[in-house]
């Protein structure tokens, strides 16, 4: 399960990259345009003026999507990462917790031991005071060695508890 703030970040984040994508494809058909007008003059005794634009503009229509795949996978995008995250992640449940501790201590601790994707401390919905546990999504790869390692461990002068979270079980059952 993906917190809602990632999930937002996701999708802002491939909008943008689509974004780049659709710019960086036109910057391509424009340069072939270009050289159309530098070397379609010798181009158009041949297949005449209309005929040389249509070339380099298919040209770079076609060449577009393969030039611009080459530079999105050089700047290292990948949606390959989002799958990952959102398909191999397992949630802990994280008891004993001080009230004090904060999302981002609690990060930074469980980051000790292997990837860490989010943090939720749960609160009193009537009075807004944490309630001592928490939520922790990590990698699934990591999930049993951050169990074994972090079960019965000192934070914050607690030892905490920590196991792999139940399934949510819905209103209706």
């Amino acid at each position: 399960m993906i917190s809602i703030n990632r999930q937002i970040w996701i999708c802002v984040r491939n909008y943008f990259f689509v974004g780049i994508y659709i710019v960086i494809n036109i910057v391509i058909v424009f340069v072939f345009a270009a050289i159309a007008y530098f070397v379609g003059p010798s181009l158009v005794d041949v297949i005449g003026v209309g005929g040389v634009s249509a070339l380099f503009v298919i040209v770079g229509a076609v060449l577009a999507p393969f030039i611009s795949n080459v530079i999105a996978g050089a700047s290292g995008h990948s949606e390959e990462s989002d799958d990952v995250v959102s398909k191999e992640s397992t949630t802990l449940y994280v008891g004993n917790l001080p009230y004090r501790a904060t999302e981002a201590e609690v990060q930074e601790h469980f980051e000790t031991k292997g990837k860490v994707f989010s943090v939720r401390l749960m609160r009193d919905r009537r009075t807004g005071k944490r309630k001592g546990y928490g939520f922790v999504e990590v990698a699934s790869k990591h999930a049993d060695k951050m169990v074994s390692k972090l079960n019965d461990s000192d934070f914050q002068e607690r030892s905490l508890r920590v196991r792999l979270a139940k399934e949510k079980q819905s209103d209706a059952e």
